[in-house]
């Protein structure tokens, strides 16, 4: 079906919905590569003017990807939720960006499951940035394992202690730093150099020592490949969270060596551990934009409308966490700082209004044209925005993936600006230890810490 809309003396014409879509998304250098993006400014907005004529019952009739060739595509319409979409079902996406500036969050809540990816990109396509933020603030994502993550008011940090060749002191080092600035509330999690069982399992009892040892309520997670996760679970070693990264589409999540039934797979050995002390949302996701067209599985769909899709694979397995790592492929698909600000909105917005505990990993690669003062503003718009959690690496330097995120001390600033407070149950452990007084804020370190007092044994 074609789509059409007039400017002046010009007609501007695009060939189906998947067109109409991609020429609509703000400008990025990943649709230019993809040869989907618009041409021109004009072009662009008279696809924007568009969709916002297109009706909601439209974009669910008409799947971007044929339901027969994409398992992403069946998911997304088995699972719907016509209930709840019954109450925006007779809504334009223009109507839509009306109506959702205005709802409540109950509102939002009761509307997230009938949501599909698609209809959320098309909403943020035609959407400010202060809209992405106003709208995303008033969705409310609540998930638990051994804390309460996403409640109002709150940002979470997930502390990223990675290092390249594994060490255990040195993993250690990075954590009780890390704890000792106030992160880790989200996880505590490594990305490990290697992929060999035998290293994760040493990371795995690591993690699971240092959390035991000092009572510390959070969770676990070493982020390797799903399958070696459950091979680990398998051997009775300390599996918290369950990760795996994924995509918008069936080719994509090949490409990532996972496919559905394995993630209902290791959801179900993650349930069955039950070690979880308040909830049992287990599972951790990562997404990004551009993974699809990296691995040639884009379908001639931009790549906003397809990490969108990433977060409607997550949805059904109720996940602690979900974040897009924002910059982190580079500038081929993210060019510079303001496409990766934008994109960071869009994919809290997207993650939030489907129901999904969407946090953000504020990052870029060291030849992508941005630089920290960049990430600044995306981090404060986020902390605005009810971001869910984002990342705490020591320096915001990552030494073993080799890209620039947000720091320890950040975490600290954008908390003190706008007044967030980290997960209750983490706040009153911090307070407990003499680390923070009673509103959170953290007190000068003592030299007879109790978390610092065993260090050298947890490394050993």
């Amino acid at each position: 079906m074609a789509y059409r809309h007039v400017v002046g003396p010009r007609t501007w014409a695009f060939a189906d919905l998947a067109e109409l879509m991609a020429k609509a998304t703000p400008v990025r250098s990943g649709d230019r590569l993809a040869g989907v993006a618009a041409e021109s400014a004009e072009e662009g907005s008279a696809a924007r003017w568009c969709l916002a004529d297109v009706p909601l019952r439209e974009i669910l009739a008409r799947p971007l990807i044929a339901y027969e060739d994409d398992d992403v595509t069946r998911l997304i319409l088995d699972t719907h939720d016509a209930a709840a979409f019954s109450g925006v079902a007779h809504l334009t996406v223009g109507d839509f960006r009306e109506f959702l500036l205005t709802a409540t969050t109950e509102t939002l809540a009761r509307i997230a499951p009938g949501i599909t990816p698609e209809m959320a990109a098309a909403v943020s396509k035609i959407s400010r940035n202060q809209d992405l933020i106003l709208i995303a603030r008033k969705c409310r994502v609540v998930t638990r394992f051994r804390n309460t993550i996403g409640l109002p008011g709150t940002m979470a940090v997930r502390l990223q202690p990675n290092h390249p060749t594994d060490d255990p002191a040195g993993i250690t080092a990075s954590i009780l730093d890390g704890l000792s600035y106030g992160c880790g509330d989200a996880v505590i999690g490594i990305n490990p150099a290697s992929d060999s069982v035998a290293a994760l399992g040493k990371l795995l009892h690591l993690l699971d020592e240092i959390i035991r040892r000092h009572a510390i309520p959070t969770q676990g997670c070493v982020l390797t490949h799903v399958t070696t996760t459950l091979e680990a679970m398998n051997r009775g070693w300390p599996v918290d969270l369950v990760f795996q990264s994924i995509a918008g589409t069936q080719a994509a999540n090949a490409g990532f060596g996972v496919t559905l039934a394995i993630l209902k797979e290791a959801h179900e050995a993650m349930l069955a551990l039950k070690r979880g002390s308040l909830g049992d949302n287990g599972m951790y996701f990562e997404t990004g934009q551009g993974s699809a067209l990296s691995a040639n599985a884009h379908h001639g769909i931009d790549q906003q409308t397809l990490e969108a899709r990433a977060y409607a694979v997550a949805r059904p397995f109720r996940p602690l966490l979900v974040n897009t790592v924002v910059g982190f492929i580079g500038p081929e698909y993210l060019y510079d700082g303001k496409e990766i600000i934008r994109a960071g909105l869009e994919d809290h917005f997207c993650g939030k209004l489907m129901g999904v505990p969407l946090g953000v990993d504020v990052c870029y690669t060291n030849h992508a044209e941005a630089d920290q003062d960049d990430m600044d503003v995306l981090l404060t718009l986020l902390g605005a925005a009810g971001c869910t959690y984002v990342m705490g690496v020591p320096g915001a330097d990552d030494v073993m993936l080799n890209y620039q995120s947000t720091s320890f001390h950040d975490s600290l600033y954008v908390r003190e600006v706008l007044g967030l407070k980290r997960a209750p149950e983490f706040e009153a452990w911090l307070h407990a230890l003499g680390m923070t007084d009673a509103a959170g804020t953290l007190l000068p370190a003592e030299p007879g810490s109790p978390l610092l007092a065993d260090a050298s044994g947890l490394a050993a």
